[in-house]
Parts: structure tokens; C-alpha cells; sequence
């Protein structure tokens, strides 16, 4: 099981605004990253299950977690399927996402009281992901599902819903704003901010600064937010 309780995970989540999502086949690399994370001052981070050996990396960054970086709040991320949740549950996630709605993850995540955020794209699909007990919904892919128009224009009629950007979020003023103006409840970034080529040529230090400055952007814009 994870650290924190499924309103602590999700309440972190309201209060930053900002998932940092990575991959990587090497499990050093994947605790630089970590670390790189946590120097800046990114608190949620989704590590993507991707290729073979993907859950012993995430074994590895789960210690470090508990070891290193107290602060950081731990998911899994591209889970399909509810037997895949569960594993991944039991290593110690935080939280669980999927790129689509998979109603047996979401069934486990309810039992074990873990946040499952799947990814919608529609109206219906939103909806039907709350009856099915979903607190925060990944709009998914982002860009091309109708980008911060579709969050304004479900909210409107649907005001409960809390919606998470992922896929052509970007850490510009300009791109963050937009997704905050239109209701956002957090937005994701993956290898706009985990940058894959400050990865490969190991300048960590960069990346650092490239977390720190995103960090210190979408607290900036906050108040653009929905409360």
C-alpha cells in the first residue's frame, strides 16, 4: 500500500496542480530522475509502466521514496487492467492512471482506497467514470481530445467534475494558463518537462531547474484555478 490515504493523494494533487510523468528503462536513470523530481520541488510524480521490467523500477523508486523523498506522492501510470492496479498497488502506489477507463481498475482502487484517475475524453465518459467512483479524470490525450475548450465546456454543466489534463500540456505560461482558465484541476507533463534529452546526456542539473521553474510557474498561476 501507498504512504498516503486516497483525500491526502488527491488533496496534494488540488494543491499543486502539477503530475510529472516519466519512463525509463534503466533503473539509475530512473532514480536520477527521482531525484532531479524532488530537487525541484515536484511533489506528484507518475512513473509509466512501459516495456518489460517496468515494476521492478517502480520497486526501486518506491524505496527511494521512502528512504530519500518523503514528500513526493508515488502512482503508476498507463495501467490497464485491474490485475495490473492491484500489482502495483501492493508495491506501494500512490495512485493509479490509466490512458482509458478500465471499470475492474477501478473496482480495485475503490476496495483498496486508492485515487484511480483513467483517461476520458468525452462528456459521457467522464460521467461514467464518476458513477464508477472516479474523483479526478485525466483528459487524455489533451490536445487533441478538444484541449482547454472541452474542460470549460463540460464543467459548465458538470461543475463536480475535476479534470487532469495530459498530452499537449506544455510548461509555458501561455499553455498553462489556458488549461487552468478553463478549470483544470492539475495539469500532467511528461517529456515536455522531464526533457528525454537532458535524460540521455545525464544534465540533471538542467532538468532540475526545468522541474524548479514549472514548479514555481504553476504556483504563480494558481489563482487561475478552480477552487
Amino acid at each position: 500500500m501507498g504512504r498516503y490515504k486516497k483525500h491526502e493523494t488527491l488533496q496534494v494533487m488540488r494543491d499543486t496542480r502539477l503530475v510529472g510523468l516519466f519512463h525509463h528503462d534503466d533503473p539509475e536513470t530512473a532514480l536520477d530522475i527521482l531525484k532531479c523530481c524532488s530537487a525541484g520541488g515536484l511533489r506528484v510524480v507518475e512513473f509509466v509502466n512501459r516495456g518489460d521490467g517496468a515494476t521492478e523500477i517502480f520497486a526501486r523508486l518506491v524505496e527511494a521514496v521512502k528512504k530519500d523523498y518523503p514528500e513526493i506522492v508515488l502512482g503508476a501510470g498507463s495501467v490497464l487492467e485491474g490485475a495490473t492496479a492491484g500489482q502495483y498497488i501492493n508495491m506501494g502506489a500512490d495512485f493509479i492512471v490509466s490512458p482509458c477507463m478500465s471499470e475492474d481498475a477501478a473496482k480495485v482502487c475503490n476496495a483498496r482506497k486508492v485515487p484511480y484517475i483513467p483517461g476520458c475524453g468525452t462528456a459521457t465518459e467522464i460521467m461514467n467514470a464518476h458513477l464508477l467512483g472516479v474523483d479526478i479524470c485525466k483528459l487524455f490525450p489533451g490536445g487533441a481530445s478538444g484541449g482547454p475548450a472541452l474542460i470549460k465546456g463540460v464543467l459548465a454543466p458538470m461543475p463536480f467534475a475535476e479534470i487532469m489534463p495530459t498530452g499537449g500540456v506544455e510548461p509555458t505560461e501561455e499553455n498553462c494558463r489556458a488549461w487552468l482558465d478553463a478549470g483544470a484541476v492539475s495539469v500532467g507533463m511528461g517529456s515536455k518537462l522531464i526533457d528525454s534529452q537532458l535524460v540521455s546526456e545525464k544534465r540533471f542539473d538542467e532538468l532540475t531547474d526545468k522541474i524548479r521553474d514549472c514548479v514555481s510557474l504553476i504556483n504563480r498561476l494558481k489563482g487561475a484555478c478552480r477552487s
